[in-house]
């Protein structure tokens, strides 16, 4: 029965799209409205709940002491994780992370990491020995579509919220902070699907269900790519992967006026 109320909404979905019309009548290269909370948790070092329309996310950011990589002795890193929650969708379950959610994370580190958007020399305490790295958990509160971008822009909003730790003889000092974060760009992940010949912005659940292919990018504010992303078995177009891209530059000016 679930299947079949799927099949009639993507037939709705396919045969709106061929007139140009979204089901919650949106433009074919708008996104939905996005609210930013910031200071959502007390215990996180940083931390954003982002709402994207229905969809919605909360990103935590934790350092801890550990060691850095043996090719950058000088630098600390970051980790970005999804977690899929099943209050979220009854798609999820509870249990180690599904590809899905293995996906998502992948696309928001990426595009976090390839921004280049902080120096890692800034985490490093003792070179070769001992360096911070953050965690940036994201967890899904309600699944709507596009969990790619209000993932990403809750991941970001954590770590321009984020301050870093006094650290003393190579230990965090619990509860007392040496300063903000600092970062260079604010990466904005945009997200399309392709359903028939269309390609529209930040789909919905509905939208998801009926696509064939999946095309994220990933922008900072000079107009540079930091990551791309494309996904499921359907293809693109160079000319609809220039158009897309335009439109992620063009949608995320707008997005980062929120961060």
């Amino acid at each position: 029965m679930i299947s079949e109320l799927w099949d009639l909404r993507v037939d709705r979905i396919v045969s709106g799209l061929k007139e140009g019309k979204r089901s919650d009548q949106r433009k074919i290269d708008e996104v939905r409205k996005i609210e930013i909370s910031r200071d959502v948790s007390k215990n996180a070092d940083g931390a954003a709940r982002v709402k994207m329309g229905n969809t919605e996310v909360v990103a935590g950011v934790k350092f801890v002491v550990g060691q850095p990589y043996p090719d950058s002795p000088a630098e600390g890193s970051i980790s970005v994780g999804m977690e899929l929650l099943p209050m979220s969708s009854s798609e999820f379950e509870f249990g180690p992370p599904s590809p899905n959610a293995i996906e998502v994370s992948r696309v928001i580190d990426r595009g976090i990491r390839e921004s280049k958007t902080m120096d890692f020399k800034d985490l490093c305490i003792v070179e070769g020995e001992k360096v911070l790295v953050g965690f940036v958990d994201i967890y899904s509160i309600n699944h709507d579509g596009n969990l790619f971008d209000a993932g990403a822009i809750a991941g970001i909003s954590a770590l321009l919220n984020a301050k870093l730790p006094k650290v003393e003889d190579g230990e965090i000092v619990k509860g007392e902070y040496a300063g903000k974060l600092p970062l260079k760009f604010k990466p904005i992940l945009n997200t399309f699907a392709k359903i028939g010949n269309t390609i529209i912005a930040d789909p919905i659940l509905e939208e998801e269900k009926a696509m064939s292919a999946r095309f994220s990018v990933s922008v900072t504010e000079d107009n540079n790519i930091a990551a791309m992303q494309k996904g499921l078995a359907g293809s693109f177009k160079i000319s609809e992967i220039d158009a897309a891209i335009d439109t992620a530059l063009k949608n995320s000016k707008q997005i980062r006026k929120l961060l």
